[in-house]
Order: C-alpha cells, then structure tokens, then sequence
C-alpha cells in the first residue's frame, strides 16, 4: 500500500472511509476493521461467551458489512451501525447452539432498580510499578473482572459491555440494540450492582482493561475477511 495514502486515510472519519470503501479502495476498509475491531468482538463476546465463536461472528459481521455499504445512508453513526450487524450475527449464532444458549443463561432475579455506582470507596492498592509483582496482581484482577462481566445474565452483560467497557452512550447502545433508552439505563444500572456485589472490594476502576484486544486477533480477522474477499474475487491473492 502506498505510504502517502495509508498516511492520509488515517485521518479520515468513519464515513469518509465508508465513501472510499465505496469507491474502491479497500485499504479504507482495513482502516475501518482496525479501528473497530475491538469494540465488536467485546460486543459478540458478550453474547456468545466463546473467543473463538466471537472471532468467527465478527469476520461474518465485516463481510456482511462490506456486502451491504450502498445500503449505509447515515441516518447512524457507522460504530452503531457495525455494532448492530455484529449483535445480530452474534444472536444467530447463539440461536443456532442450544447447548451454549442453555449454559448461560442465567437465573438472577433482580428485585432493586438503586442506582449505584461501583463502591468509590472500594481501596485498592496503588499502582506501583516498583513492585515485583504489581503486574501479576492486577493481570488476576482483571481476570478476575472478566469472570464476573461473564456471569451477568445475558439480558445485562451485553449493554454493560458496550456502555460500560466501551463507553458508547446510552442512546448509541439503544440504538444498536434496538431497544428503548429507558431500558438500556435501566440495565446498565442493575449490571453495575450485580457486578458491584459481586467484586466487591476487589475492584479495578479500569474496566476498560478487561477484554483487552490483542493485536494478533485484530490481524486474524482481518485476514478471515481478506479470505473471503479473495474467495469473491474482490481481493486479489498475495503474490
């Protein structure tokens, strides 16, 4: 790829990227996989609770999207747009396996709506960078945190990844859900309290940690979708 261009495409926005997908360029949408990837494999993880399955439901969801860019008419943020083909392929496929469908599903019964957020008075440790074992304990943490975000029953584990790990807004994750609102704060709100008495003190106030997005698997899926390119007949074939 020429330097020059790779330079001056990342610096263009997410639609302007979908109108150089549009005219051709298929660097702008590696641009786009690449700045995406991330949030929609967190996403389908929610969902399907599988590392694998999620990889497999995001180079679908890419591919569908790439089908599908003459039908983007803006009327959403492409990241809200992408999320929503993600969210659905990721609830076919859980639809399709029974198995998995019935092992986590979940038997919580929530009877408070309190809004309360993640004990600020939860102390942990300081970051000391000096300590030998600084790096283990919070790597345990974290997973530790991933457990728990894992354990949500499915009706909240899926809003919580994308308003709380990710950070979208409440009408963005409506809006890629397909839901109102009103629910999606709802949800959000009871996720943190299950999850607040579920860690406890044991707490890492940089959930965005979790899940964190290895650049190995960012570079396999956009191979999976290079692949079916190739087998389309869009891309041609490494020489």
């Amino acid at each position: 790829m020429d330097t020059q261009i790779q330079h001056d495409l990342t610096k263009e926005s997410d639609l302007s990227l979908i109108a150089w997908c549009r005219a051709g360029k298929l660097q702008a949408f590696d641009l786009l996989m690449r700045r995406h990837n991330q949030q929609l494999y967190r996403a389908a993880r929610s969902i399907l609770h599988d590392e694998a399955e999620a990889e497999d439901a995001v180079q679908e969801a890419w591919w569908k999207a790439f089908q599908h860019l003459a039908d983007f008419r803006a009327d959403a943020q492409p990241a809200t747009w992408l999320t929503r083909i993600t969210v659905n392929e990721a609830l076919m496929r859980r639809r399709r396996n029974k198995t998995r469908e019935a092992h986590i599903q979940s038997a919580y019964q929530v009877s408070t709506e309190q809004d309360s957020m993640f004990a600020p008075g939860s102390d942990l440790p300081a970051s000391d960078t000096s300590r030998p074992d600084q790096s283990a304990w919070r790597a345990e943490l974290r997973h530790h945190i991933e457990e728990r975000i894992d354990a949500l029953p499915d009706i909240y584990r899926t809003v919580f990844m994308l308003r709380g790990v990710e950070e979208m807004s409440a009408a963005e994750v409506a809006q890629a859900l397909g839901m109102p609102e009103a629910t999606v704060r709802v949800r959000f709100m009871r996720a943190r309290r299950l999850l607040q008495e579920g860690l406890k003190k044991d707490f890492d106030p940089h959930i965005g940690e979790a899940f964190s997005f290895a650049g190995e698997r960012c570079d396999r899926i956009v191979a999976g979708v290079h692949a079916r390119m190739r087998a389309a007949g869009i891309l041609k074939a490494p020489e």
